[in-house]
């Protein structure tokens, strides 16, 4: 947002007569409701917001203690340029220091300890990767080129598997793509393309992951929780155990409107009244929903029901065809799962095993492994990686909390030979000693002092599976009075989801274009329409043939200066 933005908006005609319901509680929701108060002049006790669950946060989790082990679910990698996101949480009031918002003690931090990942690939038994050359060959640049040049409606449905040549799998960019972001081949090539040109700037630091952010405790506890507080403080009601299971809409005159919503609170079924002058936003889609836990000797149940957040979703998208198609999303759960686990270390071996890989002692609240490390021939495709330490304020000095994760769920690995699915936490965690170089006379020393808490996620990259116009609604449908649709499977027009980013977007769009206030969204960083990060880029590839920007600029930039007076600039 430039600063000939940042205004403070007029007060809404009629904002005092109007409700707001926020179906679900993760960041999207939360966003919405900061917003609805902050640039809508909404009072807090006209918010209310439903959750199935106990807690909000969504999927931006953690929880637990040292004696039965930590647990997060995923981690949230962020850069400078979320200017969605920075800006919620520059008038977020800090639970760590007085006087000081979120954005402040983020920045802070992250300026004094820049991440930077020394180690980010093994293989081996742990031998480090010292390259950090993208390995790629002509053809697999000149698709990758292409891609970012071609516009998504000529790409449709195409996978990423259909696009690329098989050599672009060989290459260490797919490998630090697809673990970074857990890109699969059958994934959509479209949100590909929106990667690169959404990341672009971050290409030169693909291999050591500078430029990214980190938050200083879990997400849960530096994100929601600050966002959570404000939010009581102002008087947002939390209805929690409650579960929507459908929306009365009226399609009258060409119209979308929600009439009432029904939910099941605490085992008791409900129905809210809505009128016009209502708002109704719904979190579509969940990428943890079902998710279920395995311990140290049992592995995690794969969880194939239909959730609720997804059954809600096709009972809306039933009623017209503007509210989307969730099948195109969840109807596949063995291409959108994948497993995680957390690993609660009370002991030094296993911190000094780590330290050993990441090349620096973790001391508090600095960067430990600089990102996550990537087995490059794991069978799984296993990941680990230690953030700043300690990750929980419960967490006492001399524990170590680190997270794994890996893509192939349902491959043998290459110590246990069972599938990753089918396995313990001990067992995952023995895998990972293996990679790591420890032989299975001398696991006992670091299986003792570990907690491991396995995680599988049904639904964790159906964000990612091939669409085409229509299949994710808008964020406001056309005609629609009263309903929004918040988080990763609305459509917002060139910014990628499985970000944070894109689920805070959604929510500030939602309430200035109901409120129709006078202010706008902030832009979208535009990093693929600069040269310089278009030239940056291309010195990553280190490439001798035709680079992405001498193609951009004779096949685009020269047309347009051509017989102008900035002809000569290129």
């Amino acid at each position: 947002m430039n600063n000939y933005q940042r205004i403070t908006t007029r007060k809404p005609d009629g904002i005092e007569n109007k409700r707001a319901f926020l179906i679900g509680s993760g960041i999207a929701s939360l966003a919405a409701a900061e917003y609805l108060m902050r640039d809508g002049h909404m009072k807090g006790n006209q918010i209310t917001i439903f959750e199935q669950g106990a807690l909000s946060g969504g999927a931006m989790d953690g929880a637990g203690n040292p004696e039965n082990g930590f647990i997060v679910r995923g981690g949230r990698e962020m850069e400078e340029h979320y200017e969605c996101l920075w800006d919620l949480f520059s008038q977020v009031s800090s639970i760590e220091e007085d006087g000081r918002t979120v954005l402040e003690e983020f920045k802070e931090l992250n300026d004094a300890d820049p991440n930077f990942s020394n180690v980010r690939v093994i293989f081996n038994k742990g031998e480090k990767l010292r390259s950090t050359d993208l390995g790629l060959k002509e053809i697999s640049s000149k698709e990758l080129t292409n891609l970012l040049l071609t516009k998504e409606d000529d790409l449709g449905a195409k996978s990423v598997e259909e696009y690329f040549d098989p050599a672009f799998f060989e290459s260490d960019m797919w490998l630090y793509w697809r673990s970074m972001f857990a890109f699969q081949p059958w994934h959509s090539v479209v949100e590909m393309k929106r990667y690169m040109q959404r990341f672009i700037h971050l290409m030169p630091g693909m291999s050591t992951m500078r430029d990214l952010l980190f938050t200083k405790y879990n997400q849960y506890d530096s994100l929601i929780l600050p966002l959570k507080r404000k939010l009581e403080a102002e008087g947002v009601k939390f209805e929690f155990s409650t579960t929507v299971t459908d929306l009365d809409i009226n399609f009258d005159d060409n119209k979308k409107t929600v009439t009432a919503i029904h939910l099941i609170q605490k085992g008791t079924e409900a129905v809210v009244k809505t009128t016009a002058e209502d708002l109704v936003f719904f979190t579509n889609g969940s990428m943890t929903e079902n998710s279920s836990l395995g311990d140290m000797n049992n592995a995690p149940v794969l969880n194939r029901t239909e959730g609720a957040a997804w059954h809600l979703w096709k009972n809306i998208a039933s009623k017209h065809e503007a509210f989307g198609k969730p099948e195109v999303f969840c109807n596949d759960i063995d291409k959108t799962k994948w497993e995680s686990y957390t690993i609660t270390a009370n002991g030094s071996k296993m911190r000094k095993l780590l330290e050993n890989f990441a090349e620096r002692e973790f001391l508090p609240h600095q960067t430990a492994t600089g990102g996550i490390i990537t087995i490059k021939d794991s069978n799984w495709l296993l990941s680990v990686t230690v953030n700043r330490q300690p990750q929980f304020k419960n967490q006492p000095a001399g524990c170590t909390v680190a997270w794994a994760y890996a893509l192939y769920p349902d491959k043998n690995g290459d110590f246990t030979a069972k599938k990753m699915g089918d396995c313990s936490g001990k067992e995952l965690l023995q895998e990972l000693l293996y990679h790591l170089g420890i032989g299975e006379n001398d696991m006992g020393g670091y299986i003792d002092e570990c907690i491991v808490i396995p995680a599988m996620m049904p639904y964790i990259t159906s964000q990612f599976m091939p669409r085409v116009k229509g299949d994710r609604p808008a964020v406001i449908p056309e005609n629609s009075v009263n309903l929004a649709f918040l988080g990763q499977f609305c459509e917002i027009a060139d910014d990628c989801v499985f970000t944070v980013e894109y689920s805070v977007r959604s929510a500030i769009m939602a309430v200035y274009s109901f409120l129709d206030l006078d202010k706008k969204v902030p832009e979208i960083y535009a990093s693929q329409f600069d040269i310089r990060a278009l030239a940056t880029a291309t010195k990553t590839m280190k490439s001798d043939h035709q680079s992405i920007g001498k193609r951009i600029i004779e096949s685009v930039i020269k047309k347009k200066l051509a017989n102008t007076t900035f002809e000569g600039l290129v």
